[in-house]
């Protein structure tokens, strides 16, 4: 399977990595590097995600980084993230 971001969820996991990238460049490449192993196992193990709790009704599944969600969907062969969000936010629709 593929693994693509949606613009905004890529947009949105960009602002993430510079905003930790100002406080400590080490811990970006460290988070960056990490969501990058956790995202492509996706490829392999795309139910491996939980359903949002907050979203249960919706096809959507998402995997856990470090303090991070990573809201994704499968369509065909493609796993698309489809947002990021701190954990401590509570995300209005995934979908957006």
């Amino acid at each position: 399977m593929n693994i693509v971001f949606t613009p905004s969820a890529r947009r949105h996991f960009l602002e993430v990595l510079e905003y930790i990238r100002r406080d400590d460049p080490k811990a970006a490449r460290r988070f960056r590097d990490k969501a990058k192993s956790v995202l492509s196992r996706l490829a392999d193990f795309p139910e491996s995600g939980r359903a949002i709790p907050e979203f249960l009704g919706l096809p959507h599944r998402e995997v856990i980084v470090r303090s991070y969600r990573f809201f994704y969907r499968i369509v065909d062969q493609t796993v698309w993230i489809v947002a990021v969000w701190h954990s401590a936010q509570l995300p209005a629709d995934p979908k957006n």
